[in-house]
This record gives structure tokens, sequence and C-alpha cells, in this order.
């Protein structure tokens, strides 16, 4: 059955800003960074397991490594585009406006609260990646990890905004699930399990930037290696090396 990523991803949410409304007044920072960084040790392990799988291989007792060409040229014209686009910088304006919005609002907190965790548990490569896999391979496993993340992350969030952090379920739910129907109509459709491999490979490349980001500060603009996907599996499709 596909979307039960997104299902436990919306019920993580809850559950984890539910336990953040007994917090008053917030956790204190270090016990935020710690938590981060931790979670963020376990991204990168996460990424790096996932695009080791697609890029060794061994044969005849020797090692060997593929798809590290391909990697390359996505990645170069992928980040080019974004760049071009600028996707992380308009992505940040988006935030903020609505932040600007909010603060004018009679209830600032409650809807800030909303929106800061919404950005932040919607945008990224794991929510869309993983809703990618979880529709054409029918495997959740990586919004099964999101979701353990996003739980601490609104444990964090709630008991610092309140209970507008918890509307941030409403987003993840229509954003991952429509990703997660268009991926398997699309997989519906025939398309080769070489272009499934290859944007599940370079999705695990883009996890580990986010792992890295989450852990030792903003280094990566992913945002704008997200085309690094299309390219990859238009080169797959098109231009099979």
């Amino acid at each position: 059955m596909i979307g039960l990523g997104t299902i436990a991803n919306v019920a993580a949410i809850l559950v984890g800003g539910s336990i953040g409304l007994l917090f008053k007044g917030g956790l204190k920072e270090h016990y935020q960074q710690s938590l981060q960084k931790a979670m963020g040790l376990c991204t990168l392990f996460i990424g790096v397991s996932g695009a080791l799988t697609k890029m060794i291989y061994i044969q005849d007792g020797a090692l060997y490594t593929i798809n590290t060409l391909p990697m390359i040229i996505s990645m170069v014209i992928g980040t080019i585009i974004g760049e071009f686009f600028d996707f992380d910088g308009k992505m940040e304006t988006l935030g903020r406006y609505l932040k600007e919005k909010a603060s004018a609002s009679g209830d600032s907190r409650f809807v800030e609260g909303f929106v800061t965790a919404s950005l932040t548990v919607c945008i990224g490569a794991m929510a869309i990646v993983g809703s990618i896999q979880d529709g054409l391979m029918h495997d959740p496993s990586t919004l099964y990890t999101k979701a353990v993340l996003d739980f601490v992350i609104l444990i964090v969030f709630a008991s610092a905004y309140g209970k507008g952090s918890l509307f941030s379920a409403l987003p993840v739910a229509v954003l991952q699930g429509g990703i997660t129907i268009l991926a398997a109509l699309l997989g519906g459709s025939g398309l080769p399990q070489t272009v499934v491999d290859n944007m599940s490979f370079l999705g695990s490349v883009l996890i580990f930037c986010v792992g890295a980001n989450l852990a030792f500060g903003p280094k990566f603009r992913v945002a704008n290696m997200l085309p690094a996907l299309v390219i990859g599996a238009l080169m797959t499709a098109f231009l099979p090396m």
C-alpha cells in the first residue's frame, strides 16, 4: 500500500508536537543543538549507505564503482539550473514573507509556529525523494526515517511556539501525498527500473547534504541541487551509460 510513509510522517508530527506542548518555555539551547547534531549524524549515514549501495559492487573479489560519471554530470547541470532559478533563495524569500505576515497577525505565535514548522518539515530532499520512493517502489523507509527526524523537530518547535506547530502536518500530508500519488502514476506507466534506481541514488547523495547541514550548519544549498534528480532521470532514460 502506497502512502504509508506520509501517514507515518503526519502521525509523528502530531505525536511529537503534542509531547512538545508539555514543555513550557522551550527546550534549553544546548539540548536543541545536541538533538540537531545527533539527527544530522544519523542522516549522514543514511545518505552514505543509500548512495554506496548504488555506487559500489564486488566482482571476482575486486571492488568496483559505477554511476560516478552520470552522478557528476547530473549534479553539475542540476546545480547550475538550481542556482540560475535560485530555488533556495525563493524558499527563503517565501519564508520571510510568511513570517512577516505572521507577525502582523493577531495570534502571531500560533501562525508563526505553523509557518516555521511547515517550512522545516516540508522543504528538503528527504520529503521529495522519500515520496518518490514510496510511490514508485512502495518503499516508505526514507519517509519513516524522516518521520523520526520530524518527531524530534516538532518536540522542539511545539515547546517553543505552541500548538500552531502541529498544523504543519497539513502541508506535509498534501505535498508528500501528492508526490507519492504522482510517482505511483508514473511508475504504472512503465518507468524503467534504471531510472528509478538512479533517482534513488542521486536522492541519497542529496540526503547526505541534508545531514551535513543539520550536523555542521548550512553548508549546501540543497534546494538548488534538486534539479539533479530530473537531469539524472532524463540521462538514464535517453542516454544510458
